[in-house]
């Protein structure tokens, strides 16, 4: 059989070299290729690619990564000690396979370098602390569970409840950002990589990210590969070009699937739900490599999507994601049938690294947010079973209503920082008479906050702007108003009337004066 020229190159200037002994699927037994490590990648005669899984004492096991068919004898040698991919900045706007290829019909990409797959994440020493925020666009999580730079922040839930819509959201974002998106789908249909791209497309976004596919229809091999792939173009972005970058895994729970299959078939002993022991290894050595340097103060962020089967988040794979990230977004699916998507949970979901980089205004809308929150369910709960509700509770229950309408984005729909702030601060801050027109509210917040000027002490414009943007979009409800007065006048009269009841009974209940001892006194 006719060799390549390439694996000849390797042949003669003396790499390892050896000779296939048995092949099981993807999984290739080879004899000779010693000294070699785990991770190195191999070539065969064919041209066909692989890399060595497991090193043993008489023989090596090697991972085929292309689909062409191998015969028992063939020779194969050693190509370079770790599996190395093609990076760099002209991968910026593409959709690209786990080797670095194009498959966007946009021609060739030429790289600056090629980036290990398994790099090691930056030990402890390097990093710093996070201290700058990610900008979502998404208001209940820039003001609730907000992510910071270099954070990592898990996304569990049920499947059809929204994971990939708010991921894509928060990557349409970033093109308002400084941010590079690395986007990874992991074991997708045709149709879903198509729909992904195209919602990029038409939001402007594809030009801040780069697509790393592995489709469901190609090799497990590819399937456990391709995160490493994302975060290696990620790293190079991060360490080499002192760039921010945000890496986004869609999702992982096909990653642990796909990995639970190769060590079936490698003979691995099954674990908890049939995972190999070092699942959760697997996992956190991957999600390590996020954080920000101290050497040139540049992040990199991570998002893993896990699908949680019927919304439990104390599964094996959720609890091993939760226990690894420094947060989570639980996104629920009776919120998203009934109140508001991105259907995030506001009893479930928790960031871990705090209002970091948030001001005081955004930490005070924070703080309000949660009581008012906290309020509406209370409300709803009695309101569920036909209980007429005190006015303050009243007023708990519609003020929720209209903060979920107002936090319900749709793909593309997001707002700075600023425009959540004036959101917020109008909607908080009305009257249960005031009636606010949300959608017109949505509409012109985005010609107010441009006008915003703030020094750092916060002092500026921003009451102003906030009162003339409130009489645009509100109303008073006369009849609200007046049950709202009446109700008032009423409840003073109550506390008139108790109190002077409370005089009356303690005039009567008073010792009596013994005349007596006052004429001796």
């Amino acid at each position: 059989m006719a060799t390549s020229k390439k694996f000849d190159t390797l042949v003669s200037d003396g790499n390892p070299v050896g000779e296939i002994i048995g092949i099981d699927s993807f999984m290739v037994s080879i004899r000779g290729l010693h000294p070699t490590n785990v991770h190195a990648t191999v070539r065969f005669e064919d041209d066909t690619r692989g890399y060595v899984h497991q090193v043993l004492e008489d023989h090596v096991v090697v991972m085929k990564l292309d689909p062409s068919p191998l015969r028992i004898g063939a020779v194969c040698v050693i190509e370079a000690r770790d599996i190395m991919i093609p990076v760099g900045k002209n991968f910026i706007g593409r959709v690209i396979n786990v080797f670095g290829e194009p498959i966007d019909g946009e021609g060739e990409i030429i790289a600056d370098q090629e980036w290990d797959v398994f790099h090691s994440a930056p030990m402890l020493y390097e990093r710093e602390l996070l201290d700058t925020p990610v900008e979502t666009g998404v208001t209940i999580l820039d003001l609730e569970y907000s992510l910071a730079r270099g954070q990592r922040m898990a996304m569990l839930g049920d499947s059809k409840v929204g994971k990939t819509a708010l991921a894509a959201q928060v990557a349409i974002n970033q093109k308002n950002t400084d941010i590079t998106v690395i986007y990874v789908l992991i074991a997708k249909r045709n149709h879903d990589v198509a729909e992904l791209v195209s919602t990029l497309k038409k939001n402007d976004a594809l030009k801040k990210a780069v697509v790393v596919v592995s489709n469901s229809f190609e090799s497990l091999i590819l399937t456990y590969l391709v995160p490493y792939v994302g975060a290696a173009h990620g790293e190079y972005f991060w360490h080499k070009l002192n760039m921010d970058t945000l890496v986004i895994y869609d999702d992982l729970t096909a990653h642990a699937q796909a990995y639970r299959e190769i060590s079936l078939i490698a003979g691995v002993s099954p674990g908890r739900d049939s995972y190999p022991g070092d699942m959760f290894y697997t996992h956190s050595s991957l999600l390590e490599r996020g954080g920000k340097t101290a050497s040139n103060h540049a992040s990199q962020t991570l998002v893993p999507i896990v699908y949680a089967p019927g919304g439990d988040i104390t599964a094996y794979l959720p609890t091993n994601i939760m226990s690894i990230t420094d947060g989570q977004w639980i996104l629920d699916e009776k919120i998203f049938k009934d109140t508001m998507r991105p259907a995030v949970s506001t009893a479930l979901s928790v960031t871990r690294v705090g209002g970091v980089g948030q001001n005081k205004r955004q930490k005070g809308f924070a703080d309000k947010l949660n009581l008012t929150l906290a309020g509406y369910r209370t409300a709803e709960e009695y309101a569920h079973f036909g209980t007429e509700l005190s006015p303050a509770a009243q007023a708990d229950y519609d003020k929720g209503k209209v903060l979920f309408k107002m936090m319900n984005q749709g793909i593309g729909e997001i707002y700075s920082f600023a425009e959540q702030q004036f959101l917020m601060s109008i909607i908080l801050g009305s009257s249960p008479e005031e009636i606010i027109n949300v959608d017109k509210l949505k509409e012109k917040v985005h010609e107010y906050a441009p006008k915003l000027q703030e020094d750092k002490d916060m002092k500026g414009n921003y009451d102003e702007l906030e009162a003339a943007l409130k009489a645009e979009v509100m109303t008073i409800d006369e009849v609200k108003r007046a049950a709202i007065e009446k109700a008032a006048k009423a409840e003073e009269e109550k506390k008139r009337q108790a109190d002077e009841a409370a005089r009356a009974e303690a005039a009567t209940n008073a010792p009596p004066v013994d005349d007596k001892a006052k004429e001796k006194k």
